[in-house]
């Protein structure tokens, strides 16, 4: 596993890190998610399952994870095995995330299986939460899914809470989603504190279906802040799982170019994502241990030009490919 320095924080992350969000609650949008559970929804059962998964992404060299309150259990999963394993806090980076509160109470047909609330009094909640479980092993700390329009970033209350929280020692960051991820992006850059810019990292959807981040990500970057992607492999979308007739065509071409660079379909996803110069962590989203691993030869493979070419006629424009991942289905 190759490593890296995220951005300007000093943290030392593998390339490829692990999300939680697939096994620390029964309900995802992950194609295929469902099977990946085989259905079993205990939560001692999904505990076993986490931890093994945690343990094959440690052997294997990951040394990011991440996780998020509105992850169900994910914080709680992953303290447990750090505790367990007795992994020193030096030796791994964790990062989570607040803004959401998990209102699916264990159930993969919830109405809502979470809301989002930026408020500076949840903040307060969740960072009292996930620094309960996770104590000094919480490195990063970020709004989840901040956008324009939830106005998190114009809130004072709230800044000056992440930013009490910077001088405390967190790192603070921001996940982006939605069309104007690159906009959002461009507004945190703008928010500074005494010290400098407030923001330290920056989470956001790059893959290749929705590229349209990737200049406000590239600049993100030469300014010194480290660059996690999330979604590489589009919620499934690109992986072999995906059997849309509408999708045919363009999983013919990845298949080709697959097939040339001696990889799968996921591995090439993530490589993808890999070859950005700005990205310093590629998360893997696997729920199961031959998905982790196929994902992880993603290291390997040899991502050029010619790769780029090809693939680039694939793309979705921003409000088609965030319109279709609404209507994902919970499973």
């Amino acid at each position: 596993m190759l490593t890296t320095t995220l951005g300007r924080t000093g943290l030392k992350v593998s390339r490829i890190g692990l999300g939680l969000a697939a096994i620390g609650r029964p309900g995802y949008i992950n194609i295929g998610h469902a099977g990946d559970l085989a259905r079993d929804y205990t939560v001692e059962v999904m505990e076993t399952r986490a931890h093994t998964l945690l343990d094959a992404a440690w052997a294997a060299g990951v040394r990011y994870f991440d996780a998020a309150r509105s992850y169900g259990r994910a914080e709680e999963f992953l303290a447990h095995w750090l505790s367990a394993r007795g992994i020193d806090p030096a030796e791994i980076v964790v990062g989570s995330k607040w803004g959401y509160v998990y209102t699916a109470d264990w159930r993969t047909d919830a109405e809502k299986h979470e809301v989002k609330d930026h408020s500076q009094a949840n903040l307060l909640r969740q960072v009292a939460e996930s620094r309960g479980l996770l104590g000094d092993q919480l490195d990063l700390y970020q709004i989840h899914s901040a956008t324009l329009e939830s106005g998190v970033l114009e809130d004072p209350a709230v800044l000056g809470e992440l930013a009490r929280l910077k001088n405390d020692g967190l790192h603070i960051g921001l996940s982006l989603s939605g069309p104007r991820q690159a906009e959002a992006l461009r507004r945190a850059m703008e928010i500074r504190i005494e010290t400098g810019r407030l923001f330290d990292v920056v989470q956001a959807t790059w893959n290749l279906l929705e590229p349209s981040a990737g200049p406000a990500l590239a600049e993100a970057h030469s300014l010194g802040l480290g660059v996690i992607v999330k979604e590489a492999m589009a919620n499934g979308r690109l992986s072999p799982r995906n059997d849309d007739p509408d999708f045919a065509g363009r999983r013919k071409t990845l298949a080709a170019e697959a097939d040339r660079l001696g990889t799968t379909l996921d591995s090439l996803a993530l490589a993808a994502a890999l070859a950005r110069p700005w990205a310093d962590v590629v998360l893997s989203g696997a729920a199961a241990g031959d998905h982790l691993h196929s994902n992880l030869a993603a290291i390997s493979v040899a991502w050029d030009a010619q790769a780029d070419g090809r693939l680039d006629v694939i793309a979705e424009s921003p409000a088609d490919y965030w319109g279709f991942r609404s209507r994902l289905p919970w499973n």
